[in-house]
């Protein structure tokens, strides 16, 4: 509840509370005279009516004897009784609330050089937990009181600011290193106008829902405008197609040298039953295996001798040619079958879309026809999706935007076919975890995306990220001289990988038997952050 309507209710509180005793009143001096044959002053009537609809009790007017008077007057005792508690609960503790809860700051923090976020939501989340990360200081600006409230409780810096007619404050801008837009396009596309009008010339990052509205906001004065929907659709469809997957970029040029994957090990594979040293992945492949899920979550292996079992989801760094070969390593049949698509929404649409130009066959299904729907079926149905030919399907990609929904839906799917790799959107990133257990092999939430958009915009190449769980690092060689990077044991002892050397001007991805790290040489590792802290204390000069 809002400050305004708060004020509004103990205003009509005062001015309905005499009148309704004055009307009560004058009803009380009417039932007297007519059912009792009595009369009773305004002062007497009025002093009933206060001691009735406060249910303090009467004093010396507490006898009636006509049925209909004390019908009246039980009638007016019931009523005081509800009005009592509707003025408590609407009018009394929300006041008190508001006098003894903390107000909510609406001005601008005593901090610099902080990343100034627009609008607080699940597509900004992931954000802002990546910039605590990296020590960069974060001020949410929220429109919204129960968020704002909400944030301010867990300790995030807030500037609440509800009133969109408000002159924000200058200092809001001039103190921030760059602002990020997560509001609606409308929202955005006015706070945009506010930034620049206020003489802000720092970066602004802009989220937008349309693609046709990101020309508008670079016009209104945005420095970069992302569109998270499509570029999660561009994701899931790579995690469904190799084709489809693009090289990463940054950290010098390494990254555009590497490429990731996540491969499901089939139950025919060589790879199945193996461990990660005895199967040789790396030498007969090329690729450097940096993790697998387990429950639900990433964990690298913590040792070469664990056992990789059929169905587990591996994550793997390496050239084209290498992550290439190490697909078809874990998935050696191919399927025959369609890519299906449950949900024709915008990421659905895209998805297909991105699919079909990589030259492969789609069928988009929703349980209700609307645009890009080519059938219409519920992916919660067993019936749709055995018309649909499920077990013959190269890949379920579930497109819903509602996280309960795509639970339920992968757990239907792979109740259906235990063996077909299922693609699933999430909307919240704390999600995931749950997904995957429910059935999902891939599972990526729209935060998850537009984090690693703008952390790498915001961050540079030291924070360039291969996958939302396992960022790509740049460390110096001290204390890893004379050592392989294949034998150097580091990803045993700290969860990192080595998956590139920069030597000079050349950069090696693939690494001959001979090949020993020499001093100056700068190594790329792969590896979640918790792996990446470990590193640092097992070789703090590198």
């Amino acid at each position: 509840m809002t400050r305004r309507s708060r004020t509004r209710r103990i205003l009509a509180l005062v001015l309905l509370g005499p009148a309704l005793l004055f009307l009560l009143a004058g009803a009380y001096i009417m039932a007297m005279g007519q059912f009792e044959g009595e009369t009773r002053s305004m002062s007497d009537a009025v002093q009933w009516a206060a001691e009735t609809i406060t249910t303090t009790g009467y004093g010396r007017d507490n006898h009636w004897t006509h049925p209909l008077m004390i019908a009246f007057v039980v009638v007016t005792q019931f009523v005081g009784l509800a009005l009592t508690f509707v003025v408590f609960s609407l009018v009394v503790v929300p006041f008190f609330e508001e006098r003894f809860e903390a107000r909510l700051p609406r001005t601008v923090p005593k901090k610099r050089d902080y990343v100034l976020v627009f609008r607080y939501g699940p597509a900004v989340l992931p954000l802002l937990e990546e910039l605590g990360r990296a020590e960069v200081p974060t001020v949410v600006l929220e429109r919204d009181e129960a968020v704002a409230r909400r944030l301010f409780e867990r300790g995030q810096t807030i500037v609440y600011a509800p009133d969109e007619e408000d002159e924000l404050d200058v200092a809001l801008f001039e103190r921030a290193r760059a602002v990020v837009l997560a509001g609606s396009d409308q929202q955005n596309a006015e706070m945009l106008l506010s930034a620049r009008h206020l003489g802000y010339e720092g970066e602004l990052l802009a989220l937008a829902d349309h693609p046709l509205h990101r020309r508008p906001m670079m016009l209104a004065g945005a420095d970069a405008v992302y569109t998270p929907l499509h570029i999660l659709a561009a994701a899931m469809a790579s995690l469904a197609r190799d084709r489809v997957r693009p090289r990463m970029e940054g950290l010098g040029g390494v990254g555009a040298l590497l490429r990731t994957i996540e491969v499901r090990v089939a139950e025919g594979s060589s790879l199945a039953g193996s461990t990660l040293a005895g199967s040789q992945v790396r030498t007969r492949t090329g690729a450097t295996i940096v993790g697998r899920w387990v429950g639900g979550a990433f964990r690298p292996f913590a040792r070469p001798t664990e056992p990789i079992g059929p169905g587990t989801i591996l994550m793997a760094v390496g050239s084209a040619e290498a992550v290439e070969a190490l697909g078809k390593l874990a998935t050696p049949l191919g399927r025959r079958g369609p890519f299906l698509i449950a949900g024709a929404g915008e990421v659905g649409r895209k998805v297909a879309e991105l699919l079909r130009d990589a030259g492969e066959s789609v069928v988009v299904f929703d349980k209700s026809p609307r645009d890009g729907c080519e059938q219409v079926g519920d992916v919660l149905d067993r019936e749709t999706l055995v018309k649909l030919n499920v077990l013959d399907a190269a890949c379920v990609i579930l497109a819903l935007s509602d996280d309960s929904t795509t639970l339920f839906a992968a757990s239907v799917v792979r109740d259906c076919a235990p063996d077909v790799p299922i693609v699933a959107r999430v909307q919240r990133s704390n999600s995931v975890a749950r997904i995957h257990r429910a059935g999902a092999d891939f599972a990526l939430s729209l935060g998850q995306v537009a984090a690693e958009l703008l952390a790498q915009k915001m961050l540079g190449d030291a924070w360039i990220s291969l996958d939302a769980r396992v960022k790509l690092h740049e460390v110096g060689s001290t204390g890893l001289e004379g050592r392989s990077p294949l034998q150097a044991q580091v990803g045993a002892s700290t969860g990192c990988s080595i998956v590139a050397v920069r030597r000079d001007e050349d950069v090696t991805v693939s690494f001959p038997d001979d090949f020993r790290i020499e001093k100056g040489d700068r190594l790329f590792l792969a590896a979640p952050q918790e792996g990446l802290t470990r590193f640092r204390e097992q070789f703090p000069q590198a």
